[in-house]
């Protein structure tokens, strides 16, 4: 079955679903951020398949999320390690990690805890407005057209009329 792509929507959330494409990817970035480096390492973690694993690998890489280095020559074998690009990531999976933690954890609490080691504390992700600091919210937040949004598109009734309120 063919995939229709979204890396060209005028949307940075459907780009960014174009990217990860599949459950895996954030499962295989999860684990790079708990410090999984080596193929083998990533398979045993997630029992997945090989294939699978070196297709996620090499998409990471190619675009700029992890990056590839050599530690042996005989045979040639790599770790993967996580660009800035890749680090960056890991706002996204704290913020999926805090929603799946209050809505689908059972009884018995979240599975897994973030520490802030420079405070000290437990912790959880928070959506805050880079501005003022408060808790960004869905009925105080609208959207407007950013720069990149193409202009022609912008001139449909239907986009004005989605980001005119």
């Amino acid at each position: 079955m063919r995939r229709t792509s979204f890396a060209r929507w005028p949307c940075s959330i459907a780009r960014t679903m174009d990217l990860l494409g599949d459950w895996w990817t954030p499962l295989v970035l999860r684990e790079a951020f708990y410090g999984i480096k080596r193929f083998d390492e990533f398979q045993q973690e997630l029992g997945i398949a090989r294939n699978t694993l070196s297709e996620r690998l090499r998409r990471l890489v190619d675009e700029g999320l992890l990056e590839k280095r050599q530690y042996d020559s005989f045979p040639v074998r790599y770790d993967y390690v996580l660009t800035e690009k890749g680090r960056d990531f890991f706002g996204v999976l704290a913020a999926m990690s805090r929603w799946g933690d209050k809505w689908l954890a059972g009884e018995e609490g979240p599975p897994v805890t973030m520490h802030h080691d420079r405070c000290g504390h437990d912790c959880h992700a928070e959506v805050v407005c880079s501005v003022c600091g408060e808790p960004l919210k869905s009925a105080e937040t609208s959207k407007r057209l950013g720069p990149g949004y193409p202009p022609k598109l912008a001139e449909r009734p239907d986009v004005q009329r989605r980001f005119a309120r």
